[in-house]
């Protein structure tokens, strides 16, 4: 006997796996393999360049200059940024660095 539901739509049976969603062979209602054991408080880990997670409100200090886009400014090396916002995509944290909102990459941070 298989584990794979039966579709949502129409109750059939006949369904089947297709990359990360199930199908059913019957209507052709496709629903994403995921939703079967989520859990709803997931929450977003972000990592530091060490390996430590950073949560909102965390402290953390630039790891190498940043040129900002833009602008010709640069955010040197050393410096403390205090108070952080943890949010998703590619930069994904948010803070004030030097009295400007700014998204940095977590990469390029560590915490204090």
């Amino acid at each position: 006997m298989t584990s794979i539901p039966a579709c949502p739509m129409c109750s059939m049976e006949n369904t089947y796996p297709d990359a990360t969603n199930y199908v059913c062979a019957d209507c052709g209602h496709e629903w994403p393999i995921a939703t079967e054991g989520a859990n709803e408080d997931d929450e977003l880990v972000i990592r530091d360049a060490n390996g430590n997670r950073l949560a909102d409100g965390d402290d953390v200090v630039l790891i190498k200059d940043l040129k900002v886009r833009g602008s010709s400014q640069v955010i040197k090396q050393g410096t403390k940024v205090r108070g952080i916002r943890v949010v998703g995509g590619d930069h994904d944290v948010e803070a004030k660095v030097a009295g400007s909102a700014m998204m940095l990459k977590s990469e390029f941070l560590k915490k204090v």
